[in-house]
């Protein structure tokens, strides 16, 4: 298995796997999102769209919002440039600037995006880690007092063009020794510190994100149980000065995101956007289904509803395949001692079987449970057991028992 898994490193066989490369970006687990039961809309989150609205713009949009007194506002947007032509215009960036100010005074509590960065030194130094060794922050102009959360998201994209499928978060990454939270986590901590501090002390690198809607997309199946789920102002909406007592009612005390999500909800842009499970067409082509303002929303949703995905240990996982191996082989050596002329149709019966029992058992886990198997492991193990059972048997046994008959031939 390793040496096969080298092997498909080499890619000596992608140009003839157009199957293989439809289905690379997917999971087992992401059919579980498909079938499992609806979950309802979460309230305490409410995204706003920023659009295309330069920061001046954001100001007015920001000093809208506020006056319903939402009780967290975040950014999912990085203001760190200084000789851009945005950071030139001081008039948006002071009206920007007194839009934070008048927030905090009034004990509206408020986060703003960092990027964390990974030099190539410490690439070379470490490997492929999640350490980092330098951070770029949103200009102090515009911060103020605000928090501050790093907005990256665990993605295997190799550059910003290619498709980002993003099923995972991590909660916290450690930058020269000190820790900082994830945009998404430090929202949730403000919001609940018991909850955030309850997720941030399973200690786990990486966390599954256990998604539970997105906002309106014109692309998403009209059938499909995840079509908007979370509360959205476009920039228009964002910024109507005129009462409106839903505004109220929909923001008042709660958690409020800014980011961008396209000119509007019917904008097909793909900037910042990314595939994930809940994707209606979870294989194959498909387009980018969530902004990454949603991706942070459902990341503060599954910390404040303790709805989180709890994952196999590695070494339950090489227990796993290796008891079902060993219970396997043993079956088979039975089969051939026993009944040798049904071997051939019991041995691929019994493969098929292991292989459609385990792919069920991940499904039924975590749409039920939320629990994500990895039986990867399991599945490689019953799909090569056979061919090398065959290999064994036909090839290595027989070449042993020639090798024997030879030197041990009595002599005449």
């Amino acid at each position: 298995m390793y040496g096969l898994a080298k092997l498909l490193d080499l890619k000596v066989f992608s140009a003839f796997d157009p199957i293989g490369q439809a289905i690379g970006d997917m999971e087992i687990s992401d059919i579980a999102f498909s079938i499992r039961d609806e979950p309802p809309a979460d309230e305490k989150v409410v995204l706003v769209n920023i659009g295309y609205l330069d920061r001046g713009q954001m100001g007015d949009e920001i000093r809208n919002i506020i006056k319903y007194q939402p009780k967290i506002i975040g950014f999912d947007i990085l203001f760190s440039c200084i000789d851009c032509d945005a950071a030139k215009n001081m008039e948006a960036n002071l009206s920007f600037a007194s839009a934070i100010s008048q927030a905090e005074e009034m004990g509206i509590k408020v986060v703003m995006a960092e990027k964390l960065h990974q030099s190539d030194k410490l690439l070379m130094q470490s490997g492929d880690t999640n350490e980092q060794d330098s951070i770029e922050h949103t200009i102090d102009l515009l911060k103020q007092n605000s928090y501050e959360g790093f907005v990256n998201l665990d993605t295997d994209a190799e550059h910003q063009e290619d498709l980002k499928a993003c099923r995972r978060v991590n909660p916290k990454i450690n930058v020269k020794g000190k820790d900082e939270l994830a945009l998404s986590v430090m929202m949730a901590m403000l919001a609940d510190s018991t909850k955030a501090k309850k997720f941030l002390d399973r200690n786990n690198e990486t966390e599954v994100i256990n998604y539970s809607g997105n906002v309106v997309d014109i692309h998403m199946a009209s059938d499909s149980t995840y079509r908007g789920k979370y509360t959205l102002l476009d920039p228009d909406q964002g910024m109507d000065t005129a009462y409106v007592p839903e505004y109220e009612n929909a923001i008042k005390g709660k958690i409020v995101l800014f980011g961008f999500l396209g000119a509007d909800m019917f904008d097909t842009s793909w900037d910042d956007k990314f595939f994930t499970p809940i994707n209606v067409n979870y294989a194959g082509k498909t387009r980018p289904d969530m902004y990454g303002v949603v991706v942070h929303a459902n990341v503060i949703s599954m910390i404040l509803n303790e709805d989180y995905v709890d994952e196999m240990a590695g070494w339950q996982q090489f227990m796993i395949a290796f008891v079902v191996l060993m219970l396997t082989v043993a079956i088979f050596f039975k089969i051939e001692e026993k009944i040798p002329i049904w071997y051939d149709i019991l041995s691929l019966l019994i493969q098929v079987a292991l292989v459609v029992v385990f792919s069920v058992i991940m499904i039924m886990a975590f749409s039920k449970y939320s629990i994500k198997l990895n039986f990867t492991l399991t599945l490689a193990a019953a799909a090569l057991v056979g061919t090398c059972f065959e290999l064994y048997h036909g090839g290595v046994l027989r070449l042993y028992e020639v090798i024997m008959a030879r030197f041990t031939k009595p002599k005449e």
